[in-house]
């Protein structure tokens, strides 16, 4: 399969494949001029999330990136249109509002939502089930790890002050329970404050591709910004976001990340040998 320049794959050895479909900040020419702002389009864009899980790598983890903001198209929304929150404020398949609320597009330029499917959507989703698949052959048993930020206050889509870790897993439907405690403890033991299937309960790619009876556990991490970089809380503004990654602020939140890929990696070991 040959890749579309805007997907970046490194395959690794290991049961792990790592998913980042929302570090992208490229504005494709085509819908440029429809845009009210480039820096709106990228507003709400997981900023830095390349940088902080930089270490997958070296775990031997398999990593699926689009480079494309999530403004062209959001890969992690049902690409049928329905909603993967009924009754709750969310952004759509291709976003018309920041999670604030602000128009994305000139009056009169509304997506060209089939379009966008053919040129973003389907071609990131065939590349990251060639590496589930491809994963799931060698191992037996693969974990999915989708990884998200978001700014920790957003009234429009949740109240108060979002918890550091958010992790998804449906209510538990996409991977073994005994995966997803282990997470909550490593997340519990860091000091920082976390929910398991709050607000966030994983978008399409957890929900589509977490099968544990066929050995693919997914499980979504949400992480509020303040815990990894230095997050103005409230509303933002084009001069103060983002703020730069800073290595040292990031280091104890990103050092329970890579505990948090040594347990994926043990749990998948220990169930694909009993498979």
């Amino acid at each position: 399969m040959t890749l579309p320049s805007f997907i970046h794959i490194h395959r690794g050895t290991a049961p792990l494949v790592v998913s980042l479909p929302h570090t992208g900040t490229e504005i494709p020419d085509e819908i440029a001029g429809d845009l009210v702002s480039p820096w709106l389009a990228r507003k709400d864009c997981d900023w830095w999330i390349e940088r902080l899980y930089d270490f997958a790598a070296d775990l031997g983890a398999t990593t699926v990136r689009t480079s494309v903001s999530r403004t062209a198209i959001d890969v992690n929304r049902d690409p049928s249109g329905v909603s993967l929150y009924p009754g709750q404020a969310t952004t759509e398949l291709c976003p018309t509002t920041t999670f604030d609320g602000e128009p994305l597009y000139i009056e009169g330029r509304a997506p060209d939502i089939a379009a966008r499917k053919a040129r973003w959507f389907e071609p990131y989703h065939a590349a990251l089930k060639a590496e589930l698949d491809h994963a799931r052959a060698v191992h037996g048993t693969v974990v999915l790890y989708d990884c998200h930020s978001i700014r920790s206050v957003v009234p429009r889509l949740f109240e108060g002050t979002l918890p550091h870790f958010n992790i998804g897993t449906n209510v538990g439907v996409t991977c073994a329970p005994a995966l997803q405690a282990q997470i909550e403890a490593i997340c519990d033991a860091s000091g920082l404050s976390r929910v398991s299937n709050g607000r966030f309960k994983g978008g399409y790619i957890t929900r589509h591709y977490g099968q544990p009876a066929d050995g693919i556990h997914a499980v979504q991490m949400e992480l509020a910004c303040r815990g990894y970089m230095r997050e103005p809380l409230g509303p933002v503004n084009e001069p103060d976001w983002p703020t730069p990654y800073d290595p040292e602020y990031a280091a104890p939140l990103r050092a329970a990340l890579i505990d948090i890929f040594k347990a994926c990696l043990a749990f998948a070991r220990s169930e694909g040998k009993s498979s």
